[in-house]
């Protein structure tokens, strides 16, 4: 596979198919509502806005001047359109990653941020495309740390551009409930990001994605990685929920939960699972509907939660 890519990309069959495609498939998004960047899965307009602080603002207008001043560099038009997302201006975002990819077809990061914007939009088909084709490219490439936009606490970057790119597979196959292909990308990233912090991430998914199967020995089984002492940056809550899975701690243990805190989304959003293939699916509900009042909609907590209500099976 790993020859046959270089053979195309190398007579420039590759790339020239690359570019139709995209033209074609992604230079029309979705109808909204003046206002909205988004219908969420129920239906309803979504009009989101990040932070517009002084700083955020500053960033964007440097990678947009950047972007003016170098349009050969493909770092620069990845950097406009995640600037541009993080100020909650998704399908522009998205525009800039198009108009990119069809300069440079064969840079697997274009696909993977314009992927990740259409999770946002909730435009799943389009984003499980890009992701197809993110993993296609990067089967002959070495692997490489990507920034963060958004630094955590130490600074210290934990994720790659590959394990990005099988992260966000999983999710939009989970956000379809397409469990399958759900656990086949995350477990390709597991073999990827060994830190704890990816660790915990991806054996979150993976456990959630078999209970909801019905496979309670297999998901127990995943959860031999995590160790009472693992050394977590950034995903404190998905170390909690595993450790709940594992049995280390019980549900009181992890504290006070406020769903509509858009920074509790993640671990209501799990706990409501723990509750729902457990039996109680009163509980569950109650905890997504919580989640649905806080004021992040594009959280994959609040978006997981949204496609549970609007897909899961209430009935008691």
């Amino acid at each position: 596979m790993k020859h046959f890519l270089k053979g195309m990309i190398a007579s420039g069959l590759l790339l020239s198919t690359l570019t139709a495609v995209n033209v074609n498939a992604h230079d029309h998004l979705p109808d909204v509502p003046n206002g909205a960047e988004a219908v969420s899965f129920m239906g309803q307009p979504i009009a989101e806005n990040y932070s517009q602080s002084e700083r955020m603002l500053a960033l964007y207008e440097k990678a947009k001047a950047d972007y003016e001043a170098n349009p050969d560099d493909v770092m620069a038009h990845i950097w406009y359109g995640r600037r541009t997302a993080y100020l909650g201006r998704y399908r522009a975002a998205i525009d800039v990653f198009t108009k990119a990819i069809e300069k440079f077809p064969d840079d697997e990061r274009l696909y993977r941020h314009r992927g990740h914007r259409y999770i946002s939009i909730r435009d799943l088909d389009r984003s499980l495309a890009d992701y197809q084709m993110a993993a296609m490219l990067m089967a002959y490439k070495d692997n490489a740390i990507e920034p963060d936009g958004l630094p955590n606490a130490q600074n210290i970057p934990l994720s790659t551009t590959q394990g990005n790119i099988w992260y966000h597979y999983g999710l939009a196959h989970y956000l379809k409930q397409e469990w399958e292909p759900a656990f086949r990308a995350f477990s390709n990233g597991r073999k990827i990001n060994n830190n704890d912090d990816n660790l915990v991430s991806v054996t979150h998914w993976r456990y959630m994605i078999l209970r909801r199967q019905g496979k309670q020995e297999e998901a127990n089984a995943v959860l031999d990685v995590i160790r009472p002492d693992m050394t977590i940056i950034e995903n404190q809550s998905y170390y909690d929920l595993c450790k709940l899975y594992a049995g280390m701690i019980g549900v009181e243990d992890l504290g006070e939960i406020n769903a509509e805190d858009p920074s509790n989304a993640s671990i209501a959003y799990g706990l409501a699972n723990w509750y729902y293939y457990n039996g109680d699916k009163t509980k569950a509900k109650s905890l997504l509907m919580d989640i649905m009042k806080g004021s992040s909609k594009m959280s994959f907590g609040y978006i997981a939660a949204e496609a549970d209500l609007a897909k899961a099976d209430w009935s008691e």
